[in-house]
């Protein structure tokens, strides 16, 4: 997966983590709760990692042009 398509997954989970938390909470449901924050970290991750694979090839572009000058 790339870097854009890692952080674009990333923050719809986050998203919808949240709207899953409100929802429980307005239901009063502790499981939806839950589920909706399980995403959520699920979705800081996926950001996380689109994050880091950009940092990476910013890293390879340097090392690149340090090596052919």
């Amino acid at each position: 997966m790339s870097s854009t398509t890692d952080k674009a997954k990333g923050y719809a989970n986050e998203a919808a983590g949240k709207v899953k938390q409100g929802l429980g909470k307005a239901v009063g449901s502790d499981k939806l709760q839950g589920e909706g924050a399980a995403q959520e970290v699920k979705g800081n991750v996926q950001v996380g990692i689109g994050k880091v694979k950009d940092a990476a090839k910013e890293g390879a572009k340097a090392v690149d042009k340090e090596l052919n000058k």
